[in-house]
């Protein structure tokens, strides 16, 4: 297995994504499919799948999934857990032995509602209540981090190759609506567990093929607002960025991709006076959420799954439909594979996002 620094392909990574827009479930058996089609974009240093829909017997409570170094902090993290949340269920996350999947953590999963309480004397909503705590817990407990903090969904990554990952925690056994996965060649910052891709906040899941040249202005924007950028890399600031724009400063998400993935100026003086006035606005006051470099991403949230590649279109991402399923993929190839005869392809133009909403959302 090639170790990173013995080759670098900025163009490696691999996405992929399907969403059954009416929330009928099927298994992780197809995504893994997908994924490892594009096998030779990874290097099995990380691998990675959200999916949506997977915890309906527990669909009104948050689910954490912690990675731990030891049982110390362990015992630690919990005794915060137990200050701050009412604890319904907890339970290591079932997986089974595989070769290539080795020096692991422990991996444990928590099922809790927030003891909402005053903190330095704001009320907060039970969303905000449990994004601090999450940060906290990552911030102030070393060897522990929470990878997962949604309600009824949940990621499950690692290090290894995705198809492997896959198979550790035995995804064929879960049903969900959406499901995204990321196979991961990581190009400036190490394979570790919690380094492998998605990145989580709340319900927010990001994959991300590409590189960020804007991430230090992007960065600095989120962390003004309480966010913390512990693993310095690009997919996680871009999960801030949404959670940020949508869920605090409650703009829509229409905006808040013009934000993430302005148009260019000559752009915006082709469109209407009504348009081009709203754009010069979102680009004026989020200049620093704008996003600049080769990417092609796709964000999991609780309406559906969202697509978007740079402006230039650096970075490869297809998209498909049949029925009422969307697919997304850095390859044709990797959606073929799992729906062999799809009623539309299509390769999306620079900055055109690929909208997949659930029905009724």
């Amino acid at each position: 297995m090639l170790k990173e620094g013995q080759l670098r392909i900025s163009s490696g990574c691999s996405i992929s994504g399907i969403i059954d827009k009416k929330g009928r479930k099927f298994c992780g058996e197809e995504i893994i499919k997908s994924i490892a089609l594009m096998h030779e974009r990874s290097n099995g240093l990380g691998g990675g799948f959200a999916a949506y829909g997977i915890y309906p017997q527990y669909k009104e409570l948050y689910a954490f999934h912690i990675f731990y170094d030891n049982l110390n902090v362990k015992t630690q993290v919990e005794d915060f857990l137990a200050k701050h949340f009412k604890i319904e269920n907890a339970g290591n996350i079932p997986t089974k032995s595989i070769q290539n999947i080795t020096n692991r953590p422990l991996i444990w999963r928590y099922f809790v509602s927030p003891r909402i309480y005053p903190i330095e004397e704001e009320i907060l909503d039970e969303d905000e209540f449990t994004s601090r705590c999450v940060t906290k817990i990552n911030k102030e407990y070393a060897g522990a981090y929470v990878f997962s903090s949604g309600k009824n969904m949940g990621t499950f990554k690692g290090v290894g190759y995705p198809e492997d990952i896959g198979e550790f925690f035995m995804l064929e056994k879960y049903e969900a609506y959406m499901w995204i996965a990321h196979g991961r060649f990581p190009t400036n910052t190490p394979g570790w567990w919690a380094g492998a891709h998605p990145f989580t906040m709340l319900n927010w899941a990001v994959v991300h093929n590409g590189e960020i040249s804007s991430y230090d202005a992007n960065r600095r924007f989120v962390e003004m607002f309480g966010y913390n950028c512990a693993l310095q890399t690009d997919t996680e600031v871009i999960t801030y960025l949404f959670d940020l724009l949508v869920r605090k400063h409650g703009i829509s998400m229409d905006k808040a991709i013009k934000a993430v993935v302005a148009p260019f100026w000559n752009d915006i003086e082709r469109e209407n006076r009504k348009i081009g006035e709203e754009l010069k606005s979102i680009r004026a006051v989020y200049a620093s959420v704008l996003v600049n470099g080769p990417f092609s991403i796709i964000l999991g949230c609780q309406k559906g799954m969202i697509a978007l590649n740079d402006r230039i279109k650096l970075r490869s991402m297809v998209a498909a439909e049949k029925g009422d399923r969307t697919y997304v993929a850095s390859e044709e190839s990797a959606i073929r594979i799992i729906c062999d005869n799809p009623d539309k392809v299509w390769s999306p133009k620079g900055g055109e996002p690929v909208v997949a909403l659930l029905e009724g959302a």
